[in-house]
Formats: structure tokens, sequence, C-alpha cells
């Protein structure tokens, strides 16, 4: 198939070429992935200027999304790729292997950089929010690695998902440190103002007023953002909310369930982060229908939404539809009931939906939310476990919700009524970054607002 690039996909592709560093903010749907491949292919076999390039990205989107993608377009037929994945000997072997692109999964950035010497000369970072942490084990591994790369590329559609914190490391990929400070503590100290604190523990940070501002107009040079509605024409998106109302054992377990996890938190203005979590999983779980135990076991609390769930496939017609769950257990309890659903666990799974032979197809938002093509599978997304996350939420939507789809997105949404499921929704609808959300809903529960 010929590419015919649309003219905001000439400029990106104009500007990976012309920029030895650069960082590209794109929607979901508009194309990163055949722009930066298109980049890559000139400047290998047109300018000379690239021998290898290496692509991190998430496990998913390593196995197959470029390799797919490049299949696609007549114009990169001529690109060889080889694919980083497996065990320990595979791997080794897939870096032996002559080709122009190397694909590997975020997670064995540290076993590469450690077992063997840098042979790319560009880099590409797919999903460059998921270096956002500078603390982490793959970042400190890569940054160590960057001066090795002449062209460094990122790619993400919500660099900042949670704080403008986030962006620090990643804009640290492209120009180690030139236009926001060398370390994150400099970065800290220049745009941000200390926010919680327990005496000398500061807990989290705020921008400063015009820090936006300024952060943005020191990286425009070499970063590009683009957002979807302002360059395409999605199809229709229907969103609807199935509520299910607990029975009354339920009801008494989640009320229990309050009550044991808020007694020791104290004051809710001294809540945590990390207990803020436990006690919204807890909670998620019961509104889901299970809960795991002490010692680690399943509890089954009710099926109602598992019965919700029955109801929305069968009036879907045959149609195929793609689960988001929340917990392993709700992958037990759904297939319990419908035992021809499948978990999404590999390319193959992922052709198979594409080609139409899955009906219902089970996924985690953390794990099928970045860089799938799933569009050509359906058009019928149900959200059986609500996540926090709206970067989470907004990407696993666009598996179908996006450039490609033929047919109006229906998006359900299984509420338990009177949960903390409604909590969730809210903050997903008023676009509130999860941590924030969070630790809010956990807070009005201490308070005994919201039950």
């Amino acid at each position: 198939m010929d590419f015919k690039p649309y003219a905001y996909q000439q400029r990106a592709i104009d500007v990976i070429e012309s920029n030895p560093c650069y960082g590209l903010f794109l929607d979901m749907g508009l194309g990163k992935t055949v722009i930066t491949l298109t980049a890559i292919e000139s400047l290998i076999y047109e300018q000379f200027e690239v021998s290898r390039v290496l692509i991190i990205a998430p496990k998913r989107v390593a196995e197959s999304t470029w390799q797919d993608e490049a299949k696609k377009w007549s114009h990169l037929s001529s690109l060889r790729f080889s694919t980083i994945l497996g065990n320990a000997e595979q791997r080794k072997e897939a870096c032996s292997v002559e080709a122009d692109i190397y694909v590997i999964n975020r997670e064995n950035v540290a076993w590469l950089f450690k077992t063997l010497p840098c042979k790319w000369d560009m880099l590409v970072v797919d999903e460059s929010s998921s270096f956002k942490n500078p603390s982490s084990v793959r970042f400190k591994v890569l940054k160590r690695m960057l001066p090795y790369f002449k062209r460094r590329i990122i790619l993400t559609g919500t660099p900042t998902s949670n704080t403008l914190m986030d962006i620090w490391s990643q804009l640290y990929i492209l120009d180690m440190g030139e236009r926001l400070e060398r370390t994150i503590t400099s970065y800290r100290r220049k745009y941000f103002t200390p926010d919680k604190r327990n005496q000398y523990v500061i807990y989290s940070y705020k921008p400063n007023r015009d820090a936006e501002k300024l952060i943005t107009d020191r990286i425009g040079d070499i970063c590009m953002s683009m957002k979807a509605s302002d360059y395409l024409t999605l199809p229709k998106k229907f969103v609807n909310v199935i509520p299910v109302i607990l029975p009354d054992e339920a009801k008494k377990m989640y009320r229990q369930m309050v009550k044991d996890q808020v007694v020791g938190l104290g004051d809710a203005g001294q809540i945590t982060a990390l207990q803020a979590a436990t006690v919204s999983n807890k909670l998620l779980q019961i509104s889901n229908g299970s809960v795991y135990t002490d010692d680690g076991s399943v509890r089954i609390v009710h099926k109602e939404k598992v019965h919700a769930l029955e109801e929305i496939i069968d009036g879907s017609g045959g149609q195929p539809v793609l689960v988001f769950y929340g917990f392993r257990h709700d992958v037990k309890a759904i297939r319990e009931e419908i035992p021809d659903a499948v978990e999404l666990s590999g390319k193959e799974t992922l052709d198979a939906w594409n080609r139409g032979e899955i009906k219902v197809l089970l996924a985690h938002p953390a794990s099928a939310g970045y860089g799938l093509n799933m569009q050509e599978g359906g058009h019928i997304v149900v959200w059986y476990g609500l996540t926090w996350s709206l970067e989470q939420y907004q990407q696993a939507n666009a598996r179908l919700y996006r450039q490609g789809q033929d047919k109006p997105v229906i998006i359900h949404h299984i509420v338990a009524k009177g949960t903390i499921d409604e909590k969730v929704l809210l903050s997903l609808r008023s676009k509130k970054k999860g941590q924030d959300a969070l630790m809010e809903a956990v807070k009005e529960i201490v308070r005994g607002t919201y039950e």
C-alpha cells in the first residue's frame, strides 16, 4: 500500500530528519509509528545518516506493532527488523542478526546494556512516559548509554500524565539536561515548590505559577505536540454506564472493609499514597466481585458484574467485545461464566482478534493500553474494572477509537452503585490526575462522607 502522508505527518517526518534529537508528543491515532519509520527509512537508505536503530517499546508493542506497520506500506518494505525478546540466549541471538531496526521491550533495557556493547547509532523510545521516573533502573542504565546515540527520538501522547515532574527524565533522553537542568533536584528547585510534607519529609511538589509556560518555552525547539481533535475525523463514540446493585451481603462486606481499612489511618490529611492505594484496591476488588484475603486466596463476593457483562455480550449480536479488567481474579470470574473469553497474551492473540476470530477478548489496560492497533477486530469496549489512571484509560479506549475504525465505538462502564467505582468514573470524566483523585476519594471515605 502506498503511503500518502497528511500535511502534519510530513511536517513531523521532516523534523525528525532535520534534528538529531526530537520529541513527538502525538495524540493516539495520529500515526507516530509510520511517521517515525518513514524518517528512519530515509535516514538509512537515502541520507546514509544512520546504520542501526534501537527501538525501546512496551512489550506487546515490541512484539508486533512496529514490524506490522512496516509491512503495511510499500515504501518501508526494505526495512529489516530483529525483535529482541524471549530468554537470554534468544535475545543475544536477535542482537547478532544483521538488521536495520532492533526492537526491545523496556523491561530488558538494563539487561541489554549490561550484557552487550552498544552498536546502534539511533535511539527511539516509544511511550517515553514509561521512563518518567528518574530513579528507575531502566532510566539510570539508559542515561549512561545516551552519548553512544547520535540521534535520539522520544514518542508519547502524554509526557506529563500525572505532573510536570514527569517530563524531566524524558527530555533528558533528548538533550542530556541542556534545557531542563542536569539533575532532577535542580529541575525541581527551579520550577516547583514543596507541597505536602510531614516535618522534614516532603511528599509532593506543586509547580510554580508560571512553570508550565517556562518549561514549554524551554523545550519548544526540540518537541512537537499535536492533538488528534485538530487533525482527525474520528468515528462517533457512545459512552454508557451500566449500573449494578450489590447484594446485601456484598454491601455489608463493603461497609465492613471500609471500617477495617480506615482504622488506624488517623487524620485524613496525613494519609500516604501507599495507604490510599491499599484501601482503594480492596474496595475496587469487592466492587468487581472478589477480594484477595490476607493469605493470598480469593474470596468470591458477588457475580453482579459478570452477569452484566453477559447481558452486554448477548446484546451485542455476536459482535466482538474488548473487556478491560482490573485484577487477576476478574479473569477467573469472567471465564468461569464465559468460557469462550480469551485473554490477550501475545501477537498470536492480537492477530486473531484483528481477524475477527475472538468474540470476547480480556485485557488489562496497563498491558494493552499502548500502541496496539486493535480497531480491525471490533468496536465495543467494556470496562469491567476501572482504573484511576487517566492515561491508561484514554490509551486503552484508543485501541478501538482511532483512525481506521469504520464503525461507531461503544464504551460501556460496569459500575457498582454506592461504591468507589462511582468516584473513579467521576475522576476519569473530569480528567483528574489518578493519584490526586485516588487520595481525595480515600480521604472522603475516612471522613465518612463517601461509602
